[in-house]
């Protein structure tokens, strides 16, 4: 027979096995039966419900799910709870296999229909939107957040590494990238990422519960459980769930009794095998005011950069933008925005708006690479910011955790050469000042000193040397784009 119906117990099977010739349930329904009774009606429902088949051939059952995400979750959650049920039905001899049966394979149209019994077994795990605060369901129907899709983002060689982490999550298992920590400056597309993890595991998975949050939500929301006294509650919501998405974790920094309850949390959904994915603008090395066991755990899955996009994703991302909008532009005039904007997509997209505004005020004129260069000029002339000396004592100093009197010291030391080198150099770099200024500023040395710090970090450069940061071992140059992007945060 080709058709399928439900058994007693609520899973998928064939119609045969459903009773024996006498009429009595057969050893299918009395597994799924026992099954229902050991992991109690809500995991039940949640997970097998509609979502599985089952077969009985001698003393193995055979059960099957939608996918391979599907059977990772289930053989870490219900392995024994499964094998346990086989037994007490066939006897010690029951073995139980769990694989993919395309049979129930998720589909689209279920979505609904899974969410709203979830919804009616109040599942703790409901989604809520970083915008809104609502509800899955009324994310759904009522907000107008419209979250990012993976295949709307540009890949390119900055991002390539973090977009193909989030593609694993979302389409076979990962356990070894657990939790997925994506960061980089702003606006190079570490939300659209998250965003896009959410969106397709609820498209792919709709039986999982999926929380996307900011982490000053996440923040209110234990300060509020602290204040009405229901930090329990607080607690089962947020570490029962099977994917947690955080962004903007660095806003936690300092937060002792935050990060306190948050690192208790991701320890909690690691050991049910759940999925973690956080976002922020510093690696986990630069949180300098988070405890070193939450800095440890961020860093025991896979740390993903991404960078400022190169030349050829910037001309990709200019070119979507601006065929959807209502102005034209010439393509010498998207070639000028997409050099010139060099540090995150949203400078590509503000200098793009400019130029709009420009074409509409001109009569809808077509914006030509004469009429962008000078209005981006008029635009960057007015938010312009030199960088000081003092900009850059504080970068260097919160990168190595040392003092700003011990940078300026005559201790030499290599915990205190190193960095009071690259000070120089990046001071001689991105300030107007002179050798001899540079020098007098860091601790009143001659301008030879600081010609011969500069020349010693560009040889540094040159070979790639190490690095001591926070007794661990960086090549020069991600010491250096970490200083610079901490520049540009400050600008």
């Amino acid at each position: 027979m080709g058709t399928r119906s439900r058994t007693p117990g609520g899973c998928t099977m064939q119609p045969e096995n459903n009773t024996n010739e006498a009429g009595r349930p057969t050893e299918a329904s009395r597994i799924l039966e026992r099954l229902s009774e050991r992991i109690g009606a809500k995991n039940y429902e949640l997970w097998f419900l509609d979502s599985c088949t089952v077969s009985v051939e001698g003393a193995e059952v055979r059960f099957g799910v939608g996918s391979p995400f599907v059977v990772n979750f289930i053989q870490r959650r219900f392995r024994e709870a499964l094998q346990g049920t086989a037994t007490d039905v066939l006897g010690p001899s029951a073995v139980m296999r769990l694989d993919v049966d395309p049979r129930v394979m998720p589909e689209l149209t279920g979505v609904g229909e899974r969410e709203t019994r979830r919804g009616a077994a109040g599942d703790s795990g409901n989604v809520k939107s970083a915008e809104s605060g609502r509800d899955a369901e009324s994310v759904g129907r009522v907000s107008r957040r419209r979250f990012a899709d993976l295949e709307d983002l540009v890949v390119g060689d900055s991002n390539r590494l973090a977009w193909t982490a989030a593609s694993r999550i979302c389409d076979a298992p990962a356990e070894d990238l657990s939790p997925l920590y994506i960061h980089g400056h702003v606006g190079v597309g570490k939300t659209h990422l998250l965003e896009g993890i959410y969106r397709r595991i609820r498209r792919l998975y709709p039986s999982l519960r999926v929380l996307y949050l900011t982490a000053e939500q996440f923040t209110n929301h234990f300060t509020a459980a602290l204040r009405e006294r229901s930090t329990p509650g607080f607690r089962q919501r947020f570490r029962s769930i099977d994917v947690l998405l955080v962004d903007d974790v660095d806003f936690l920094d300092g937060k002792k009794g935050v990060q306190e309850e948050f690192l208790h949390t991701i320890k909690q959904l690691e050991a049910h095998g759940s999925q973690v994915v956080l976002t922020a603008n510093l690696h986990p090395r630069l949180l300098s005011k988070f405890s070193e066991e939450l800095r440890s755990r961020l860093m025991a899955g896979l740390v993903c950069r991404i960078e400022p996009p190169e030349l050829s994703t910037r001309r990709e991302i200019v070119g979507r933008l601006a065929k959807r909008m209502s102005s034209s532009f010439t393509p010498e005039a998207l070639a000028v925005v997409s050099r010139r904007f060099v540090h995150s997509v949203r400078e590509l997209k503000g200098a793009l708006f400019c130029l709009q505004n420009w074409s509409i005020s001109a009569g809808r004129q077509r914006v030509s690479a004469s009429v962008a260069r000078k209005v981006l000029s008029e635009m960057e002339r007015d938010c312009i910011r030199i960088v000081a000396l003092a900009d850059v004592q504080r970068a260097v100093c919160s990168l190595f955790g040392v003092g700003e009197d011990e940078l300026k010291s005559s201790r030499r030391t290599r915990s205190l050469v190193q960095p009071r080198m690259l000070a120089m150099f990046l001071a001689r770099k991105h300030t107007q000042a002179a050798y001899s200024e540079i020098g007098e500023f860091f601790g009143g040395r001659n301008h030879s000193t600081v010609m011969s710090a500069v020349a010693k970090v560009e040889e540094w450069l040159a070979t790639d040397a190490p690095v001591i940061v926070s007794q661990q071992s960086w090549s020069v140059q991600a010491v250096v784009d970490s200083i610079e992007q901490q520049l540009l945060l400050a600008s």
